[in-house]
């Protein structure tokens, strides 16, 4: 029985190698593979859905879905996954030396809908105690002007967001418009080692992972979609990946923890592996639904409390019941 040709472009991850360079096969799919920098990604799927399959952003997946848009539906897999406590980015000798010095100053960010930014402005406001009213937000592009808003939002009332699209966040933060960046992608500065502009918080680990402790909360920033169409198609492709994927990132997983070879290149890789162990568990990056709830129900709340959706999505609309009652039989 020949395989179903099935096109998929996502960044390049340790974790979904095995599947995307064909040591694992997906049962009954011949995946072909494009290999994408995530903004192309982002930005072709959602603008075109040019692929079957595709990486996209979490925010705008939920923002789609508040919006009753079926030409996307989305796997409970989540190839990136990352705290953003570290996403807050303030000039050297700032009188801003925590979050809650944030209140009533001026945030820009690079999108409203922009997943890293969700996540932190839910902190702030249910962590911190920090109301979206008392902050002044600006959008705009990070380290170039122009960047524009991707989604219809629905603003809370008394929010104020102002459009930067003259001039770049960066530029803003130096000339004094703005006083901390908050952001996935950090200022060019910072990327290039310089100290003109820092992060807010530069024990940032040791802030995240307390923040887990709180909360429960491990970010969830991308997640696996399949346009509409070619789902209804095949519904069954969707259990079929999900499983080649959680195998690719099980084998990654014991990589990273095997003792004898470095498998990975950096130093002190298989302890790093034993500190997220002892802090999530066994299963230390996990797909599905039941061992992300807390986190997925939170960043449903955060989206509908920001506008980013217009309406309450529930955890039981994001994936296919396909795939869903795969996972509930094997308790995922």
């Amino acid at each position: 029985m020949s395989k179903l040709t099935v096109t998929f472009a996502a960044s390049d991850y340790e974790h979904t190698r095995d599947l995307t360079r064909g040591d694992i096969q997906a049962e009954g799919i011949d995946l072909r593979y494009l290999n994408l920098q995530i903004e192309e990604t982002f930005f072709r799927f959602i603008k075109f859905r040019e692929w079957d399959v595709s990486e996209m952003s979490f925010g705008k997946y939920i923002a789609l879905k508040s919006q009753d848009d079926d030409t996307i539906t989305g796997i409970p897999v989540f190839p990136s996954r990352v705290f953003r406590q570290s996403s807050l980015f303030v000039l050297p000798g700032s009188d801003i030396k925590d979050a809650s010095d944030l209140r009533g100053k001026r945030i820009g960010i690079p999108e409203w809908a922009q997943t890293a930014s969700i996540y932190t402005r839910g902190w702030l406001v249910h962590q911190v105690g920090i109301p979206l009213q008392e902050i002044e937000w600006f959008q705009g592009g990070v380290n170039g002007a122009g960047r524009k808003e991707k989604v219809s939002l629905k603003l809370p009332d008394g929010v104020s967001l102002t459009p930067r699209q003259d001039k770049s966040l960066t530029d803003m933060l130096f000339d004094g418009e703005i006083d901390c960046i908050m952001s996935a992608h950090p200022p060019t500065p910072v990327e290039e080692g310089e100290d003109t502009i820092v992060h807010l918080y530069p024990n940032y680990r040791e802030v995240e992972e307390q923040y887990y402790r709180d909360t429960g909360i491990f970010p969830i920033m991308h997640v696996i979609a399949m346009r509409g169409d070619f789902f209804r198609e095949n519904p069954w492709v969707a259990t079929n990946l999900y499983k080649a994927f959680e195998e690719a990132k099980d084998r990654a997983l014991f990589r990273a923890t095997e003792m004898t070879a470095t498998r990975m290149p950096f130093a002190w890789c298989y302890d790093a592996a034993q500190k997220a162990k002892d802090l999530f568990g066994d299963d230390f990056f996990p797909y599905g639904v039941e061992k992300n709830r807390t986190t997925l129900e939170a960043f449903l709340q955060y989206g509908f409390e920001q506008g980013v959706c217009q309406r309450k999505v529930e955890i039981e609309e994001l994936f296919p019941e396909e795939v869903t009652t795969v996972l509930t039989e094997f308790h995922v």
